[in-house]
């Protein structure tokens, strides 16, 4: 499959990977974003012949009303990031998580692709032990959670749509983010040799940034057998407790691992996941842990700094 792309919050973390991807693939590809966490993320694709860039907010319905029934695809992928900063920034959590991609769902048109990402942070605090699948009930406990999943619901109201429900991303890219788990405990690794860690039984599943991207342009190849339908996106061995991580991380960087229980965490997540729906259409990760963190710490040579997070 080919045609006209628009991705809005196309120059953050995931977009400013997936833009390559999708121009590699010969889309060609309309980036819209307000730029606010990077100016740069993109720049590396100024010179392609099928990119484009318009600066715009979502929060923007007749901007995007303008702009929308251009593309053959629409990836939405402008959002505020976890727990802290939704609950510290309610109404536009409300409005960048739920209510543009409403907006787009509402007003495409049948013919449009619309491939959603929601975060399976929605499954909340389960037992860490039964295995989620995408028939497991939804329990989203933070405003974070709680907003991609309205926005999953609206999405699945619509015509050719796909859902997927990403596990914890990890891995490099032209708009680095510190505050991801894996990334943020390498950077802790390298910085302070000492790793912290609190609710170190509570478990989770990963994911590496590249087969996010691999997933979308398989979504799109595959889009007649994939539409219609929610998929974990994760990669099912790595289903891990913060613990285990941990000592991963210490195989390629010597630390001292602390536990400690007298902090916890905002956003309570512990589950285990299966992507073996999508697995059954003939997706598999390429991307494991040790590439990941040997990715890291070359990033890391080069940036140490937090602006590189979602504050």
């Amino acid at each position: 499959m080919t045609g006209k792309v628009f991705l809005d919050g196309g120059a953050g973390y995931i977009g400013s990977v997936l833009v390559g991807y999708l121009l590699d693939e010969g889309y060609k590809v309309t980036c819209f974003d307000n730029l606010l966490y990077d100016k740069t993320s993109l720049l590396a694709y100024c010179n392609h012949q099928n990119f484009d860039f318009i600066k715009g907010d979502v929060r923007d319905f007749e901007l995007l009303k303008k702009e929308i029934s251009k593309y053959d695809i629409i990836i939405p992928l402008s959002a505020l990031v976890g727990a802290p900063l939704c609950q510290k920034n309610s109404t536009d959590a409300k409005l960048v998580n739920f209510e543009h991609v409403k907006y787009l769902a509402d007003n495409k048109s049948k013919d449009q692709l619309l491939l959603y990402n929601n975060s399976n942070s929605g499954l909340g605090e389960t037992d860490g032990k039964s295995l989620a699948t995408e028939e497991t009930e939804f329990n989203p406990i933070s405003l974070y959670g709680k907003t991609k999943y309205l926005a999953e619901l609206a999405v699945r109201e619509s015509e050719n749509h796909l859902v997927f429900r990403l596990a914890t991303i990890f891995g490099g890219s032209p708009r680095p983010r510190n505050d991801l788990l894996i990334n943020n405990l390498v950077l802790r690794a390298l910085k302070d040799r000492v790793l912290i860690v609190y609710e170190g039984h509570y478990m989770r599943n990963y994911l590496h940034i590249r087969d996010v991207c691999r997933a979308f342009i398989f979504a799109l190849d595959n889009w007649d057998t994939c539409k219609n339908e929610v998929y974990n996106l994760g990669n099912d061995n790595l289903n891990m407790s913060k613990l285990d991580l941990c000592k991963k991380i210490n195989e390629h960087i010597p630390v001292e691992i602390v536990e400690t229980q007298y902090t916890s965490d905002a956003d309570k997540r512990n589950y285990r996941v299966s992507s073996q729906k999508f697995y059954n259409k003939g997706f598999r990760c390429e991307y494991d842990l040790d590439d990941g963190i040997k990715e890291l710490i070359q990033m890391y040579k080069m940036i140490d700094v937090p602006q590189f997070a979602n504050y």
